[in-house]
């Protein structure tokens, strides 16, 4: 691939990525006024839809606590892993 060619690409997906962006914005301003319109429901229904949105409880561990308090224990447990970020500036 030439430069010119890996430029016109490289403009081609930033474009993309602003109008995914600019999707995104928008899909969330509909969800917050269906949320909106739910209040305290956890379900409603909308002709052939049904929307739920209900409490999710999860358990994480403090990793930052954990270090401050018992670092062996954390250094015993941390994993090390390598990615590729990939990143258009």
């Amino acid at each position: 691939m030439s430069t010119a060619e890996l430029e016109m690409k490289i403009r081609e997906l930033r474009q993309l990525q602003q109008l995914i962006e600019e999707a995104q914005t928008e899909a969330e301003g509909i969800r917050d006024a269906i949320k909106a319109h739910m209040g305290a429901q956890e379900a409603i229904k909308a002709g052939e839809y049904t929307v739920t949105w209900k409490p999710v409880k999860t358990a994480r561990i403090d990793t930052t606590a954990l270090r401050a308090a018992l670092p062996e224990v954390a250094a015993r447990f941390t994993r090390t892993s390598t990615t590729r970020r990939f990143c258009v500036a």
